[in-house]
């Protein structure tokens, strides 16, 4: 099978997921397969684990992976956007537990195929799902400028967004549309100012990431699952998000404390301050990888989990 994925925080979202062995989990993001093998080590006989992926090829991966535990699992070449869908198809109203892994698998990293790489002599692509109509390689060379300075800028919080545009947009021109990641990476070397280049990782890092998660759609996808996943889980089920950067953290730290927060309004009068308290926070601060994980596995060293638990349901939502 090569090289796995090593799942990432591991037994710091077991922990907060708090498995039983009759509860019905979602792994949402089923990558590898590892934060799901370990759940379903933890299931009984009557334990059920729903795995969701879009990416046929991390699908085929996983099923191997847990082929030992046979019945006590799902698998699906689904998008988390469509959790409500999947549940209702599987006659599942709500579960005990749904985990999000946002991070993109070390096997998608380094497949040259899959264009996610800037050290990579191969066309750029970053589809998580090849049945995307839109990769990398069509928004470099045919945005125009000021909208690709606008892209990298939002999603990659590149300070050097309009050289770095400016650089590509020339090149285009003058050379012809660039082709590869490794290409690409030269031209973004090329805009970064040489004191800029010694210092914060790779100079085309940003650029990378920004164009993964526009091809891919990213936070307008965290922004659909996460009231997905509340609105689905039981009382006292768990929801547990692992980020990988600011922009998603930020989202989910959002989320999490606005649907957290207590009604402030006067016992009889309705409440107009949006307080509902559907979750209870879990985690106060973003829960970070050990040395001792971050060694085992660099990639690791951005991680940042949070959990909620879903609060007792109305008598509404239960009737």
């Amino acid at each position: 099978m090569g090289e796995k994925h090593i799942p990432v925080l591991l037994k710091e979202a077991l922990r907060y997921l708090d498995c039983r062995a009759s509860g019905i989990y979602v792994d949402a993001t089923l990558g590898d397969g590892g934060h799901a093998l370990a759940i379903c080590e933890l299931l009984g006989p009557s334990g059920l684990l729903i795995g969701l992926d879009w990416d046929g090829e991390a699908l085929e991966r996983a099923a191997r992976r847990l082929a030992p535990h046979e019945g006590k699992f799902i698998l699906l070449r689904r998008s988390y956007t469509e959790l409500a869908a999947v549940l209702r198809e599987h006659n599942i109203s709500r579960v005990d537990g749904i985990l999000l892994d946002l991070g993109i698998s070390t096997l998608q990293l380094s497949d040259p195929s899959r264009g996610f790489s800037y050290r990579q002599d191969e066309e750029l692509d970053m589809r998580m799902d090849r049945r995307l109509k839109i990769g990398a390689a069509e928004m470099i060379n045919r945005l125009p400028e000021a909208e690709l300075s606008r892209l990298i800028y939002r999603y990659g919080e590149e300070r050097w967004a309009r050289r770095i545009a400016a650089r590509i947009a020339r090149h285009r021109e003058k050379r012809g549309p660039i082709g590869s990641g490794a290409a690409l990476a030269e031209v973004i070397k090329e805009a970064v100012p040489a004191a800029a280049r010694r210092k914060g990782g790779h100079p085309a890092r940003r650029t990378f990431q920004a164009l993964r998660i526009a091809v891919n759609r990213e936070l307008d996808n965290i922004q659909t699952v996460l009231p997905l996943a509340v609105a689905h889980l039981a009382p006292r089920g768990r929801l547990c998000v692992i980020a990988y950067h600011s922009l998603e953290d930020r989202l989910v730290k959002r989320f999490f404390r606005e649907h957290s927060r207590r009604c402030s309004c006067p016992p009889a009068v309705p409440c107009t301050c949006g307080g509902d308290g559907e979750l209870i926070l879990l985690t106060r601060r973003a829960v970070r990888p050990s040395a001792e994980e971050i060694s085992a596995n660099f990639r690791a060293r951005s991680a940042l989990l949070r959990a909620a638990e879903r609060s007792v349901l109305t008598e509404e939502e239960g009737a």
